[in-house]
């Protein structure tokens, strides 16, 4: 079974699912790392390229490449949710929506250099703007997909590992629940 770890940039999918697949035995996997890695060069280079329609298709692709594999925790792009075909496909695993405040978010991700250098911006304002604008048309999608969902605002991303380790264990016995 895969683990699936969805949210806005800058909610530490990628840090957590390292240390989740510590955890459980898996293979962690940066989606994004993956889809650059296959199309060899960036994401802003995609988006340069063909802009964001090449980019969801190329993600689109690598949707359908990890979702076929399995003992995969996989972090998803925070946009992944976007086309139903993707949504539709993060169901054979469980799905873990990772969640942060928009002003939270933004300070993490202006700390990010890889961030900028990467990734472009999704709208014309930029910033905290472009985050709470993204999130509001994104939160309906996020909690359509979700198994679980957990907080990221205080917690190590070591102790949201562990929560999740924890969520995964217990679920397989009981109904899944909220955090």
């Amino acid at each position: 079974m895969n683990v699936y770890l969805i949210g806005y940039r800058g909610t530490g999918k990628t840090t957590v699912a390292r240390l989740l697949a510590e955890r459980l035995g898996a293979t962690a996997v940066d989606a994004d790392e993956w889809l650059e890695a296959t199309a060899g060069c960036s994401i802003r280079e995609l988006f340069a390229a063909g802009g964001e329609r090449l980019f969801r298709d190329r993600e689109a692709e690598t949707v359908q490449a990890l979702t076929a594999r399995d003992g995969l925790v996989v972090s998803w792009g925070g946009g992944v949710i976007l086309r139903p075909e993707n949504r539709a496909a993060l169901g054979n695993g469980r799905t873990v929506w990772l969640r942060a405040t928009p002003a939270t978010l933004w300070r993490r991700i202006a700390g990010d250099p890889s961030t900028s250098d990467r990734r472009p911006n999704l709208t014309a304002t930029g910033g905290l703007e472009e985050i709470e604008q993204v999130l509001a048309s994104r939160t309906p999608l996020y909690a359509e997909v979700a198994d679980w969902e957990i907080d990221t605002e205080q917690a190590p991303p070591a102790r949201i590992a562990a929560a999740i380790a924890a969520w995964l264990a217990a679920s397989t016995t009981e109904s899944a629940g909220r955090a």
